[in-house]
């Protein structure tokens, strides 16, 4: 866990993203993610996390539905919401946080 706090504590605003290769909208996630850290570039950072092999991490943030997206900024929890998401709403959204 304390390279999660390494990961989640920096000046620029985290996306995590907590999926499993088995779950539908998390592989529809995935090219969406991709488009979100390409526009945003070093503004920002993508972090996808397979909950199947970060189970006590998953459990530890409570995470229930796939995929789950949580922004963080300075290692504080900003914004958290269970499924898809488009690419310009993900995009605003980490903007208010730049």
């Amino acid at each position: 866990m304390s390279k999660f706090g390494e990961l989640i504590d920096v000046k620029i605003p985290v996306l995590l993203d907590f999926f499993t290769e088995w779950n539908e909208q998390s592989t529809a996630m995935h090219p969406v993610l991709r488009d979100v850290a390409a526009a945003l570039g070093d503004k920002a950072r993508v972090i996808k996390i397979d909950v199947d092999k970060n189970k006590e991490l998953s459990d530890a943030l409570r995470v229930k539905n796939l995929p789950t997206l949580i922004i963080y900024k300075d290692g504080e929890m900003k914004w958290r919401q269970s499924g898809e998401q488009d690419v310009n709403t993900l995009i605003a959204l980490i903007k208010d946080f730049v």
